[in-house]
């Protein structure tokens, strides 16, 4: 009897051990990067609006030049915390809040054009900002306040009407992110949910499924730095690049904003301690994922600069092209050797052709 009982203590034991390595996983991933991510965002935001508010009330070359350097620091702050595409964030259209793009048709660089030319009020009141189209609101209108034509003026009096309209872009921007901030730090919320699989739970039934859900962030984060941010403006070969469909092409905060968007991968994949859960003849894959990040970063560091110059010198855009091809490299590596080795099979996106 006692041996029996031994035996199905060590049964039990078992199967509890992969569950509760999952949950800590999850549990790792949120406290060590998703939270600190979106908080990071935040104060970055808050950074921005105290800047403007000196630009604006006290216009000057030096101000301006704060204001664009703050901007910068806010865009790779979102760039890290924008791999993490659901929970607060998707709600109340937060997302594309933050940031409307691609934008195909320019719809938004016609709002904000239009907003400047007829000095719309509702435009520079954050109450009234937020419920117009999503494309006036965020990153994108902002990166034109601050860089478009005739941004310059912003450091000399006079230009009221468009410090008055970038400061209520970063006020809205700021609510936005303290919003998703505070979703994240609910101990009833998302956290918990996503950490807590279980029959009652509405998101999240089982462990795998948390999982899956944290593989999505890698597997979608991939796809979406490659065939949406690079393949956007880079073409196979020179004469199909478009070097103004590029994000953030203005402010030159283009292979910036990539590179974040993969550190923030590289960070919640640190963070998750998700190779703990391999098995030790498959260690191996968590260090070829270290090794591709870096040949990525470096890449796009030595590829640096506004995205035209970029694309005119063949050494920087073979850099550029290069980290294209790691990108896929590493979506094989989670979507195939990691989820393989893990036993994960579901919620990926299709890989074929990568």
């Amino acid at each position: 009897m006692r041996s029996l009982l031994l035996f199905l203590i060590a049964m039990a034991i078992a199967f509890a051990s992969p569950a509760r390595a999952e949950n800590q996983v999850i549990a790792a991933a949120v406290s060590g990067f998703v939270k600190p991510a979106y908080g990071a965002f935040q104060t970055a935001s808050a950074e921005l609006s105290d800047d403007m508010d000196a630009l604006c009330a006290e216009p000057s070359p030096d101000r301006l030049a704060a204001a664009r350097e703050a901007f910068a620091s806010l865009v790779t702050a979102w760039s890290e915390a924008e791999i993490i595409r659901f929970g607060p964030v998707m709600e109340e259209n937060r997302l594309e809040r933050i940031l409307f793009w691609p934008d195909r048709k320019s719809t938004g660089l016609k709002q904000v054009q239009r907003a400047l030319a007829e000095k719309d009020a509702t435009a520079t009141d954050p109450a009234t900002l937020k419920s117009k189209s999503v494309a006036m609101q965020g990153l994108g209108a902002l990166e034109f306040i601050l860089f478009g034509t005739g941004s310059e003026r912003l450091a000399e009096p006079g230009e009221d009407y468009r410090c008055a309209y970038g400061r209520a872009i970063v006020s809205n921007v700021q609510g936005i992110a303290s919003a998703v901030v505070a979703g994240w730090q609910d101990p009833a919320g998302i956290s918990a949910q996503w950490a807590n699989p279980g029959a009652d739970n509405p998101l999240f039934r089982t462990d795998e499924e948390a999982v899956t859900e944290l593989f999505d962030i890698f597997i979608h984060g991939l796809e979406m730095v490659r065939d949406v941010r690079i393949n956007g403006f880079l073409g196979e070969e020179a004469d199909g690049d478009r070097p103004k469909q590029a994000i953030f092409w203005r402010s030159g905060a283009t292979t910036g904003s990539i590179t974040a968007n993969l550190r923030g991968m590289r960070k919640l994949f640190e963070a998750s301690q998700l190779a703990g859960l391999l098995p030790p003849d498959s260690a191996w894959i968590a260090d070829s994922i270290g090794f591709e990040f870096d040949n990525a970063e470096s890449a796009l560091e030595a590829a640096d600069g506004p995205v035209a110059e970029i694309l005119a010198d063949a050494a920087r855009r073979g850099k550029l092209a290069y980290a294209r091809l790691v990108t896929s490299s590493l979506s094989e590596l989670f979507g195939v050797r990691l989820a393989g080795a893990l036993g994960l099979t579901a919620g990926f996106s299709s890989l074929d052709g990568d």
